[in-house]
């Protein structure tokens, strides 16, 4: 998996590409900091796989956005991760653009 971040003020741009798994979800969750961020935007252009373990940080992203007022978005999911969301529920819970 391959996490590009950028950060543009409060809000926190997280680019993943590859696989979102058991293995590499510690990788996303050290990167996700969310102190003082108000936007957290996934941008999963290149993202080819999520796993429950992925579909955990999502929601927790979520839940600290929702208790801070802030917002999430999930972007760009291929047709095989936004077959995960339809099935899991998650398609609407999340803000995917």
């Amino acid at each position: 998996m391959n996490i590009e971040k950028q950060l543009n003020g409060n809000a926190l741009t997280l680019k993943v590409g590859g696989r979102l798994d058991t293995n590499t979800a510690p990788d996303l969750e050290a990167e996700l900091k969310l102190d003082g961020i108000m936007e957290v935007n996934f941008d999963f252009a290149e993202l080819e796989y999520i796993s429950s373990a992925g579909l955990r940080i999502l929601m927790t992203a979520q839940k600290a956005m929702m208790a801070c007022g802030g917002k999430m978005t999930v972007a760009h999911p291929n047709p095989t991760v936004q077959s995960v969301f339809d099935i899991t529920g998650m398609s609407s819970i999340f803000t995917i653009v």
